[in-house]
């Protein structure tokens, strides 16, 4: 007689009762209404009320803002000194990432974490700091005065804070593109007999353009607003030396806020026109436009 085997009966997966497989985050709708929740409470809000509260300057408070000279030098100041120090960081920055990230030499390590201390830096200690080197009477200025380098109370103290303060947004950026970068293509390139400047132009910069922008707007925006660290280098003369966030600080002293909440829409409207357009570009850049 031979054994019977009774093997278990395989039936098919019933499709209803199979488990939904479900997103780690919830749905669109409930995402997307958290999201403009946040959105509007945090940002939106705030910015509203600051733009209402400047209407009670009326059409001629207005007129006379906008025909002011003082907030006039004091605008341009503000972001001619961020633009240029954005610039400036960007290109230190681009060249500080590569090589940190290319290069292996003793310390990498600890000017890695280096690149940081404008973070964890109160922005008042980094103007102390910056005064106390480049003053007339500090370790560097009294130096360089005598050559005709004047660095504090000057717009070029105000661009040398705001690098400081923009270096490690370039960096940060810049450094996770650079090290899941491979040297296949530099290679490539190299073999078939290309110069170090067309591997640099048509090998290297195209895919880091785009982290570049993105740097370069990150430290651009971070400098528009910035307060602590240039008011003590700049030594904020009217005409020369006074950025915008100072003069919305003075006239809240004085007890104007009309006039405080007029000089902030203009720097809000502005400066949303500026990061519009370098997005834009941003933008365009990544899509190869």
């Amino acid at each position: 007689m031979s054994a019977v085997i009774d093997l278990p009966r395989t039936t098919k997966p019933d499709r209803g009762s199979r488990p939904r497989w479900r997103d780690p985050v919830p749905g669109f709708g409930l995402t997307l209404g958290l999201s403009l929740a946040w959105l509007g409470a945090v940002i939106l809000l705030p910015l509203a009320a600051l733009v209402l509260r400047s209407i009670d300057l009326g059409w001629e408070g207005w007129w006379a803002l906008l025909q002011s000279e003082r907030i006039q030098k004091a605008l341009w100041l503000s972001f001619s000194s961020a633009f240029l120090a954005a610039v400036i960081a960007t290109v230190v920055g681009t060249l500080l990432a590569w090589v940190l990230v290319r290069y292996s030499f003793p310390g990498r390590r600890l000017f890695d974490a280096m690149v940081d201390l404008p973070f964890a830096l109160p922005t008042a200690v980094a103007g102390i700091a910056l005064t106390a080197l480049y003053s007339g009477n500090g370790w560097l200025g009294q130096h360089l005065e005598p050559l005709g380098i004047v660095i504090a109370q000057k717009p070029l103290g105000i661009v040398l804070a705001l690098v400081f303060i923009g270096l490690p947004f370039t960096v940060r950026t810049l450094q996770p593109i650079l090290e899941t970068a491979t040297r296949d293509l530099e290679e490539a390139a190299a073999t078939l007999g290309a110069s170090r400047f067309t591997i640099l132009r048509r090998v290297v910069l195209p895919p880091l353009l785009p982290a570049i922008l993105t740097g370069f707007s990150l430290a651009f925006a971070r400098g528009l607003g910035e307060y602590g660290s240039v008011i003590f280098i700049a030594g904020n003369i009217p005409f020369l030396s006074e950025i915008a966030p100072l003069l919305i600080v003075i006239r809240l002293e004085e007890f104007d806020y009309a006039g405080a909440t007029g000089i902030a829409t203009l720097m809000l409207f502005m400066s949303f026109v500026t990061l519009m357009l370098l997005s834009l570009l941003q933008k365009k850049v990544r899509h190869g436009g």
